[in-house]
C-alpha cells in the first residue's frame, strides 16, 4: 500500500513539473489600487485567469511551453503586452494605466470576461464612476438608488432606498461593507443610503445562483468594497450641495507600502435652521435647542509587509440624530431619535504560495437606535428611552486556490456572536425629588452564535462552465441548535456563435429577522433571532438564461426565475413594536411563505461615448400566512407586474456631459376596506355605528409609477485639479407619484337624497426637485 501511495503521488504530481505559474497583483498605475476582475490572457494558448477582489491572480500555463505572450486588461485601461521565456514560477505585479482619451475607449473581446464567458448568472457590477453620473435627488450621489434601477430590484417607496430583490423583503439582503455585514443601509428614514460613493471602488449587486461562499439571507448579496488608499501620492475629492458637503483624503504614509483614507460626509439642515428658529423663539423668551443632521465617516489604513502578506485596517460609521429641547422659564421638554452604525475590520492577506491566497478578517458591527423624551418642570421630572439594536463581532477565514485555468477553488469558513436588544423602553419620573417610577420594560437581550463553512469549484469541462459548491451553516440560540447543508450549482454552456445558456440552483437559510412595517423603512425597525418559536427563514430558488455581448458592445441577458420562501416573518393583525411593549416580541408576530417567480431583460453598454443600461423585469410576488388575511394568499405590498428602467450618460466633449434616468412601475398593492356595517361599539359618523370591513389583503393597487430625472455636468481642468459643475432635476416633469393613501368621508347630494360616502385620495410629496452640486478632485 505505501508504494501504491507514493506511486500515485509521483504520478499526480509529475505533469506539474513541467507546468509554469506566474501570479501577482494587477493594480492602478496611478494610486496602487487593486483591479477587482481584471483578466489575464495568454495569447497563444487561449488560457486565462481573474484577479479575485485584492487584485490576487494566478496563471498556470500547460507543459511544454517554452514561450509566454500575456495580456492584461481591465474595463476603462490601455492592455498591457508582455513577452518573456518560461521556467520557473515567477511574480509578475502589473500597474494598469486608465485610458484617457473618450474616443479610444472601445469594449473588444480581450477587455475582461465577457458576460456569455462567466459562470456566474444573476449577478451585476456597477462601476463606481457610473453611480457617480447618474441624476440624483437633491444632488445626492446614492449607490442603493442606482441599483434600484436594476432588472429584480425593486424600490420601497417614492424617493426611498429599499431594495426589494426577487420578491425579498429588506432584511434578506446580506449587505457586506468591507466583508462585514451593515444592518441600517439609510439616513433620513430611507431616503439617502449611508454609503459614500466617493469612498467606494467597487459596488457588485448578486440576486440568484449564489455561490457556496455566500450564506445567511435569502434573496440578495450586495458587496460594497471601499478603496484601498493610495499608495504613490496624495489625493483629495469632495463636494458642495444642497442639503450635505463631502471630503475625501488619500495618500501615502510610506510610499508603495503603507496609506490611509479618511472621507467624510454631513448635512447641515440644522446649521441653516438653528439660527432662524433659536432667534424666532427667543422674541418669545423660548430656548430651543434643534438637532438635525446626519454623518458618514469612513477610514481605512493599508500596510504591505512583503510582497506576500498585507495588512488592512477599516471602519465606517454613521449617525442620524434628529431632536429638538425646548426651555422657557417655567419648563423643559423635548425628544428625539438617534440611530446610527459603526463597522470595523481588521484584515491580513497572505498569498501562500503562487496558486493559493489567503484572506483573514476579524469583524465589529453595531446598529442601535435611541428614542428619548423628556419633561421637566423643576417639580416633577419624567423621562422615557427606548432602546434597540445589534451587536456582532467574529471572524472568518477564506482560501482561493488556482491548480490551473481549469479550476478555482474556494474554501474556508467564519464564526459570528449576535447580542441582540430587541426593544425596552426605561421609565424614569420624580415628584418633589422623590424617585416613584424606575424601570424598564420590554424584551430582554439575546445572544445567539452562527457558524458556517463552505466549499466550491468554478470548473471548465470543454464548453460547459461548472460552479458547485456546498454550505454548511449552524446557529446556536439559547438551548436551540439549528443546522443547514445547501447545495449551491451554476451552469454555462457557451455555443458556437458566442451565445451562452445559463442556469442556478441554491438553497439558503436566513437565522436573523427583521420586524419591520411594510409602509416605511423606520428606524424602530427590530432585528430579533430565531429562537425555538420562531423558525429560521428558508429559500431555495431556480434561474435559467440566456447571454450574449453583440458587436463587442452591448451585453444582453435574459433570465426567468421561480423561487419559494418558508417561514417569513411579518407583524401579526394590529401588532407593532409600541403596542404592548412589556409583551415579548415572539408574540407579535407569525410567519408563513412565500413564491416569487418572474422574468428579467438586461441590455448594457458599458464604453463609449454612450453608456448606459435598459432593464425590465416581468414578475409576481405572493404571501400566505395561517393568521393574515383568513389564510388566503394576498401580493406582497411590492409586488409589481412591470418594472422598466433606462439610464443613459453621454459625452458631448471631454468638458460636458449629459445623464438621465426613466422609471415606470405597476403601482404597489394596498388594503382598503370595500364595505361597512353598524356596531355598537364605534360611533358613526352621521348618526349610525359603523365598522369597516370586507378588506382583502392588498387587492388594490395605487397609480402607476413613473419619474423622469436628467442633469447635466460641466468639468473644467484647473492648475490644482479639476471642478464639475452639476446641474440635476428630479422628477422633471413633475408628475404626481402616490406616496402613500388617504381615506375619509364625504357628504354628497342629488336629486334631493344626500349620503355620505368614502372617499380615498393619492398623496403626493415629491415634486420636480432642481439641485446644484460642486464637484472638485486634486
Amino acid at each position: 500500500m505505501e508504494y501504491l501511495c507514493l506511486f500515485l503521488a509521483c504520478w499526480v504530481s509529475l505533469p506539474l513539473l513541467s507546468q509554469t505559474t506566474i501570479s501577482g497583483y494587477l493594480t492602478d498605475q496611478t494610486s496602487g489600487e487593486p483591479l477587482l476582475s481584471a483578466t489575464v490572457l495568454e495569447v497563444n494558448s487561449g488560457k486565462g485567469a481573474v484577479a479575485n477582489t485584492y487584485g490576487f491572480y494566478s496563471l498556470t500555463l500547460p507543459a511544454g511551453m517554452t514561450e509566454a505572450k500575456l495580456r492584461f486588461s481591465y474595463i476603462g485601461y490601455q492592455n498591457q503586452e508582455q513577452t518573456f521565456q518560461l521556467g520557473e514560477d515567477q511574480t509578475l505585479d502589473i500597474q494598469l494605466s486608465a485610458s484617457v482619451d473618450l474616443e479610444e475607449i472601445v469594449v473588444t473581446s480581450d477587455r475582461g470576461e465577457r458576460i456569455e464567458q462567466q459562470t456566474q448568472m444573476s449577478r451585476t457590477e456597477v462601476p463606481v464612476a457610473q453611480i457617480k453620473r447618474i441624476p440624483a435627488l437633491l444632488g445626492e450621489v446614492d449607490v442603493l438608488k442606482t441599483l434600484q434601477l436594476l432588472p429584480g430590484v425593486q424600490s420601497g417607496g417614492e424617493g426611498t432606498t429599499g431594495l426589494y430583490v426577487r420578491g425579498g423583503s429588506p432584511d434578506q439582503n446580506l449587505v457586506l461593507l468591507d466583508g462585514v455585514p451593515i444592518y441600517n443601509v439609510s439616513h433620513l428614514l430611507g431616503i439617502f443610503s449611508v454609503f459614500n460613493a466617493d469612498a467606494l471602488r467597487s459596488v457588485t449587486l448578486t440576486k440568484g445562483g449564489f455561490p457556496a461562499r455566500y450564506g445567511g439571507r435569502l434573496s440578495s448579496v450586495l458587496e460594497i468594497n471601499m478603496k484601498e488608499g493610495n499608495l504613490k501620492k496624495w489625493e483629495g475629492e469632495g463636494s458642495i450641495g444642497i442639503i450635505s458637503s463631502k471630503l475625501t483624503l488619500s495618500g501615502p504614509l510610506i510610499k508603495d507600502k503603507t496609506s490611509i483614507l479618511i472621507s467624510g460626509r454631513r448635512t447641515y439642515a440644522d446649521f441653516i435652521a438653528k439660527p432662524i428658529i433659536k432667534s424666532a423663539a427667543s422674541s418669545e423668551g423660548t430656548d430651543v435647542d434643534l438637532s438635525l443632521y446626519f454623518y458618514d465617516l469612513n477610514g481605512k489604513l493599508q500596510h504591505k509587509i512583503n510582497d506576500k502578506n498585507r495588512l488592512f485596517l477599516s471602519f465606517y460609521t454613521g449617525e442620524d440624530v434628529f431632536g429638538t429641547e425646548i426651555k422657557d422659564e417655567f419648563e423643559t421638554f423635548g425628544g428625539g431619535t438617534d440611530w446610527g452604525n459603526l463597522v470595523t475590520a481588521a484584515r491580513w492577506n497572505w498569498e501562500i504560495s503562487p496558486k493559493l491566497f489567503m484572506n483573514t478578517t476579524a469583524t465589529y458591527s453595531k446598529y442601535d437606535i435611541n428614542i428619548n423624551a423628556l419633561q421637566d418642570d423643576g417639580m416633577d421630572d419624567f423621562r422615557a428611552k427606548y432602546i434597540s439594536g445589534i451587536y456582532d463581532f467574529g471572524g472568518k477565514v477564506d482560501l482561493d486556490y488556482i491548480p490551473n485555468p481549469d479550476h478555482y477553488i474556494r474554501f474556508g469558513g467564519g464564526w459570528t456572536n449576535h447580542t441582540y436588544r430587541p426593544g425596552a423602553v426605561s421609565l424614569k419620573a420624580n415628584t418633589d425629588g422623590e424617585v416613584e417610577l424606575d424601570t424598564l420594560i420590554g424584551s430582554q437581550v439575546d445572544y445567539s452564535n452562527e457558524f458556517q463553512t463552505y466549499v466550491e469549484d468554478d470548473f471548465r469541462l470543454g464548453a460547459l462552465k461548472v460552479n458547485a459548491g456546498l454550505h454548511f451553516s449552524a446557529f446556536s440560540v439559547n438551548s436551540e441548535l439549528y443546522t443547514s447543508l445547501q447545495p449551491r450549482l451554476g451552469l454555462r454552456y457557451l455555443l458556437k456563435n458566442d451565445l451562452s445558456l445559463k442556469g442556478s440552483f441554491s438553497t439558503m437559510q436566513q437565522y436573523i429577522n427583521l420586524l419591520t412595517s411594510e409602509a416605511l423603512s423606520l428606524p424602530t425597525d427590530l432585528w430579533v433571532p430565531s429562537t425555538d418559536r420562531v423558525k429560521p427563514q428558508q429559500s431555495w430558488q431556480v434561474a435559467t438564461g440566456v447571454a450574449k455581448t453583440f458587436d463587442n458592445k452591448y451585453e444582453i441577458s435574459l433570465e426567468a426565475y421561480y423561487k419559494q420562501m418558508k417561514n417569513v416573518v411579518s407583524f401579526r393583525e394590529g401588532a407593532s413594536f409600541v403596542t404592548g411593549i412589556e409583551d415579548d416580541w415572539e408574540n407579535k408576530v407569525t410567519q408563513g411563505e412565500g413564491e416569487a417567480y418572474g422574468l428579467e431583460l438586461f441590455v448594457q453598454k458599458k464604453e463609449g461615448r454612450f453608456t448606459g443600461w435598459l432593464g425590465y423585469t416581468l414578475s409576481w410576488n405572493w404571501r400566505e400566512f395561517e393568521e393574515l388575511n383568513s389564510g388566503n394568499r394576498f401580493p406582497f405590498r411590492y409586488d409589481r407586474r412591470h418594472d422598466l428602467s433606462l439610464v443613459g450618460n453621454y459625452n458631448l466633449s471631454e468638458k460636458v456631459w449629459l445623464s438621465g434616468a426613466f422609471v415606470y412601475g405597476t403601482g404597489n398593492a394596498v388594503s382598503l376596506p370595500t364595505f361597512g356595517y353598524a356596531t355598537a361599539q364605534r360611533p358613526g359618523r352621521f348618526g349610525n355605528d359603523f365598522t369597516e370591513a370586507g378588506v382583502s389583503k392588498n387587492s388594490f393597487r395605487m397609480s402607476n409609477y413613473h419619474r423622469l430625472d436628467l442633469s447635466i455636468s460641466f468639468r473644467k481642468q484647473k492648475k490644482w485639479g479639476t471642478r464639475t459643475w452639476v446641474i440635476g432635476a428630479y422628477n422633471a416633469y413633475w408628475h404626481k407619484n402616490p406616496y402613500f393613501l388617504t381615506a375619509g368621508e364625504v357628504f354628497e347630494c342629488e336629486n334631493g337624497t344626500c349620503e355620505s360616502r368614502r372617499r380615498v385620495r393619492e398623496i403626493s410629496i415629491l415634486p420636480i426637485i432642481p439641485s446644484v452640486a460642486y464637484q472638485f478632485k486634486f
